[in-house]
């Protein structure tokens, strides 16, 4: 029984019908692709990462140092400013109150009262005065007053003797030992102090702080501040004599004790100078600093039209600050969802417009991540210069507009640049002239640097930023009516900005080549030198190749230069391109010497594999030299997916004589690729075909040489060889009116000397 299938309704072909989505529903399917949804993270991530930097909930501070204000500056919220010189003084007058710090030795005066102690034992041993030695008597004699005679002789005897009869009772000795230790020791405990040391100038007078070191060892006992008044030796003896007729019961040994005491008191303070010179600070570093209050709408903080001072400066910063403590949840909720959105906006833009022109940027993560670290290290150095001198960010962004130009071209150079310059100027508060100046010095840079040729085109780029920084500056602070002393300042300072930032990127140059995988003119120039030692090797294994790769940079480049590609890169490309010949010239026929060809003895398929060696060879001696992915491009690419024709009509040839052998496959007669992959691999491709079949031409005439290129170009067009390096036909149209052009020069007639023979 046959199958057989019945015939479908109108209705069931019409629901197998499927329409391609729609725009919603292709962004709807990209946005479910795991590398969109990677590099939606890292833009999400660098926006939150910028606005935390930023602070971007919160408004900038939007002044700067010698700006004018068109209008006087009120306070807007109540805030507090320390008043130093009143916070100076008070804490002034606190190292003034400060107890100086001092250390007593009650040892002398413990030697003292032992002294004391043993001159009275020596008066008790004489019976009669005569016996006694008349200068230690005389030492307890008071001074009598004013006007009193000196006693006789017998008035001596009689004091002499009332003063023996007060010890006469037993243990009289020991009382008077022990009241002398209570009447001494106060002074013994705080010590004494003649006058004050001249280093106590500027301290407190009144209060001292006296630290007791231990009779019995080292250390410090008691310590406390007392009165200045309590340790002066002059207060202390009036002390001294009272506590004397107190504690003694005989006035007659108290009178006599004072006398010997009194001339014998000595010092035992000293002052601790670094000890004291501590406890002042620490004394003025308790003292609280003295506010000043401001009060909104009552306090002015700046004139009109009088530049802002250091001063006024601080004034304004302390209020933005009071503001943003004072400040309310919903106006933060709000600028930060501004923010956001402006980061959206700005992401939205820069990604379509790279997608469109520089998708490699986007495709390529390691592109993509340089691309997003850049940009955000840009904004992160312009904040942070910026906050610490003025007009400093146009370095960051000079630098990243000048790496882009070399990285891509100038127009993705300058919608990047503007866009993080945007950045810049709402997160730094930067009004309407100062953005202006900002992205007209930027792209002034951008506009010059089209190629880097010399090692001064850097320098020459930033002096020609810093002209324009100097004239925009000065027009558009005409314009907003600033005055002229002030736009000269500021016009010079960004000019001299400038100029370090073109400085800079000279030296960085080698660092951008690496990161973002470009060649520089100026490195081109340098890596074309025929002294490398590459191409050194070339000329001496395969000379007749090395002269073919000099004709073909010649051809590609004046080509390459008709269509606006990199002339350049194309030349120094063509100089890299064979150099795999060098590893077997002899096989190739520019190394061949007449009547010798060593594919004779090869069958084509193997000639052709000795013959397509040549591109892999060459990509290994590159990146065994670290020759840059450029230059390696160009020897992988040039020749594509071509068909090697010679070996393969050879080989068919073979397969028709003899039917029974195997079927010829054409792939295994083609180079292993890739295309070519830029416009400048394209010319190449079309450079080098060219130049080989016109030196195959018997008579390279113009029409001839026009032919083969024609012939050529169409071949390659029609292979699929040019579809995806971007030329279009206009463009390989253009090429090869240029190669033909430049053969036709090469393979020129010239005029035949007399006697001379046709070779």
């Amino acid at each position: 029984m046959s199958n057989v299938n019945p015939t479908r309704t109108r209705q069931q072909r019409v629901a197998t019908v499927e329409l391609p989505p729609g725009t919603f529903g292709t962004l709807l399917g990209q946005l479910r692709r795991g590398s969109v949804l990677l590099r939606l993270a890292l833009c999400g991530f660098v926006a939150v990462m910028l606005l935390a930097f930023t602070r971007g909930w919160d408004p900038p501070f939007d002044y700067r140092l010698d700006e004018i204000p068109a209008r006087d500056i009120v306070a807007s919220v109540d805030f507090e400013q320390i008043d130093q010189e009143a916070t100076q003084a008070e804490r002034d007058r606190a190292r003034r109150l400060a107890m100086a710090m001092y250390d007593h030795d009650p040892v002398p005066l413990i030697q003292l009262r032992a002294q004391l102690s043993s001159e009275i034992s020596k008066l008790l041993l004489a019976e009669k005065l005569s016996e006694v030695d008349p200068k230690l008597w005389q030492e307890f004699e008071p001074p009598l007053a004013a006007g009193t005679p000196d006693p006789t002789p017998d008035e001596r005897q009689a004091q002499f003797e009332r003063f023996r009869k007060a010890f006469a009772e037993e243990n009289a000795m020991e009382v008077f030992s022990e009241r002398l230790t209570e009447v001494m020791a106060p002074f013994e405990q705080w010590g004494l102090l003649e006058e004050l040391p001249v280093e106590h100038k500027d301290l407190n007078f009144e209060k001292i702080f006296i630290r007791s070191r231990a009779p019995e060892g080292e250390g410090f006992g008691a310590s406390a501040g007392r009165d200045v008044a309590d340790v002066r030796i002059e207060n202390a003896a009036a002390r001294l004599q009272t506590a004397l007729n107190e504690k003694l019961a005989s006035a007659e040994v108290a009178q006599r004790t004072f006398a010997w005491l009194r001339p014998r008191l000595m010092t035992t303070l000293s002052l601790d100078l670094e000890s004291t010179r501590k406890a002042q600070e620490e004394a003025a570093q308790e003292t609280p600093e003295v506010p000043r209050s401001f009060h909104a709408g009552e306090d002015t903080l700046a004139r009109a039209n009088e530049p802002l001072t250091s001063e006024s400066l601080e004034l304004l910063r302390l209020e933005y600050e009071a503001k943003i403590e004072k400040s309310e949840l919903g106006p933060r909720i709000r600028r930060t969802l501004a923010m956001l959105g402006m980061y959206v906006a700005l992401y939205t833009l820069c990604g379509f417009y790279i997608l469109t022109r520089e998708p490699k940027a986007i495709t390529e993560l390691p592109r993509f991540v340089s691309l997003l670290s850049l940009a955000s290290l840009t904004v992160v150095l312009g904040c942070v210069a910026n906050r610490y001198q003025w007009g400093t960010d146009v370095i960051a962004l000079l630098l990243l507009a000048m790496t882009l130009t070399v990285a891509y071209q100038q127009e993705m150079a300058l919608l990047l640049s503007a866009c993080v310059t945007l950045i810049i100027s709402v997160s730094m508060g930067h009004d309407m002239p100062e953005a202006l100046v900002l992205m007209a010095t930027v792209a002034g840079a951008v506009i010059v640097l089209k190629e880097v040729r010399t090692r001064s085109k850097l320098f020459t780029v930033g002096l020609v930023a810093a002209g324009v920084a100097l004239l925009t500056t000065l027009g558009v602070g005409t314009l907003y009516g600033q005055p002229w002393s002030v736009l000269w300042v500021s016009g010079f300072t960004l000019a001299l900005w400038s100029l370090i930032a073109g400085a800079l990127m000279t030296v960085l140059l080698p660092t951008v080549e690496k990161v973002f995988r470009v060649q520089t003119d100026l490195s081109l120039i340098e890596l074309g030198d025929p002294a490398k030692p590459l191409l050194q090797e070339l000329i001496r294994r395969a000379p007749g190749t090395y002269n073919h790769s000099i004709t073909v940079a010649s051809l590609a480049e004046a080509a390459a230069e008709s269509i606006g590609a990199r002339g350049l890169l194309v030349r120094v490309g063509a100089y890299y391109h064979d150099i795999g010949k060098m590893l077997k010239p002899g096989y190739f026929i520019e190394n061949q010497s007449s009547g010798d060809n060593r594919h004779d003895s090869l069958v084509p398929a193997m000639s052709t594999l000795v013959i397509i060696a040549h591109v892999k060879d060459g990509a290994d001696l590159a990146r065994q030299e670290k020759l840059p992915e450029q230059i390696i491009d160009f020897i992988q690419q040039h020749h594509g997916t071509t068909l090697v024709e010679y070996f393969y009509r050879q080989a068919s040839e073979q397969q028709n004589k003899d039917p029974e052998s195997a079927e010829v496959d054409e792939s295994s007669f083609r180079y292993p690729g890739p295309k070519p992959q830029t416009k400048e691999a394209g010319v190449l491709m079309l450079a080098d075909a060219v130049e080989s079949a016109s030196r195959a031409l018997k008579e390279p005439t113009p029409s001839r040489i026009e032919s083969i290129v024609e012939e050529l170009s169409r071949k390659r067009l029609l292979d699929g060889q040019f579809d995806d390096c971007g030329l279009t036909l206009e463009e390989v149209r253009k090429v090869g009116e240029s190669l033909v052009k430049s053969l036709t020069a090469v393979y020129h007639g010239r005029v035949k000397y007399p006697g001379q023979e046709t070779a």
